[in-house]
């Protein structure tokens, strides 16, 4: 039986981040070229342009509740994640040092990996632990692989001899809807600056494209605060996934608490990413 890889990721306070362009990354895995020169067209952005932001894109994930899938989506939904709840550990594998809650259990073995650019494993659970309604202090990945035997884990412990409790979030079951991502760089190409340079209103123009962009590839999917597993961020304020780092995971605290208002965002190398090397992994709160 294999044994579980765990790891405690970097807090991002005294962590360099290498410099660097987020639109140089390309894309590995082949982007509907038609969805995006199609929706380009009907608001009226030339097709070279439309080329650049298909060159600027990643594809991602997005884990969104049943409630944010369309009619035609819920009659196809399968689970591939479970927010909150209580981990489930192998044996002698206990709480991570610290006893961040548990935010998020992803079965890898559900997704659909043709629709990412980062590798992540074939089977079994990832299980992210963090604070989400505060800066993390620390924050751990689980790797459970399929085939392990596991107990679910008690919220109960004690501190000191005194009894004390994990904070556990509701439970909510995600499903995964493939998605698109552009890098705010893809602005800078010849014939984007070209576009951009000949009127007025056309900073906007390729606003509502990125945005008619986004809400066609995930099929109409509600995600704007839903959990996000690769492509580029949408960050808050400034992208913590920049030259060699990318992005594993960017989670709105309100898809795990409805009243928490803060964003999590998670990046590591693409080979530290596909190595399963999660100590390497960094960990930004945004608010």
């Amino acid at each position: 039986m294999s044994a579980p890889t765990l790891f405690r990721g970097a807090g991002r306070g005294s962590a360099g981040v290498v410099s660097g362009s987020r639109h140089d990354r390309g894309m590995r895995i082949p982007i509907a070229e038609g969805l995006v020169l199609r929706t380009a067209a009907r608001h009226g952005v030339p097709g070279p342009v439309a080329r650049e932001l298909l060159a600027g894109s990643r594809p991602c994930l997005h884990l969104v509740a049943f409630r944010g899938l369309t009619l035609a989506q819920q009659e196809e939904a399968r689970p591939a994640a479970r927010t909150g709840g209580l981990p489930s550990l192998p044996d002698g594998v206990d709480w991570p040092d610290g006893r961040a809650p548990l935010v998020l259990t992803v079965d890898c073995a559900a997704l659909p990996r043709e629709a990412l650019d980062i590798e992540l494993p074939s089977d079994g659970s990832l299980l992210f632990f963090t604070q989400i309604e505060y800066e993390p202090e620390s924050s751990v990945v689980v790797h459970v692989p399929a085939g392990t035997r596991t107990t679910e884990r008690s919220a109960a412990y004690e501190l000191d001899g005194e009894p004390e409790q994990v904070r556990v979030y509701q439970p909510d079951v995600l499903y995964p809807v493939p998605g698109l991502t552009v890098s705010p760089d893809w602005r800078d190409s010849p014939a984007t600056s070209a576009f951009l340079d000949s009127g007025p209103d056309r900073d906007d123009i390729l606003d509502d494209v990125e945005d008619a962009v986004r809400r066609a590839a995930a099929g109409g999917a509600s995600h704007g605060v839903a959990v996000q597993l690769g492509g580029f961020s949408s960050p808050w304020q400034s992208a913590p996934d920049e030259g060699d780092l990318v992005l594993l995971a960017q989670i709105h605290g309100q898809s795990i608490d409805p009243g928490v208002y803060t964003q999590t965002l998670i990046v590591g190398t693409h080979e530290d990413i596909a190595g399963r090397r999660y100590e390497t992994l960094e960990f930004e709160q945004q608010v």
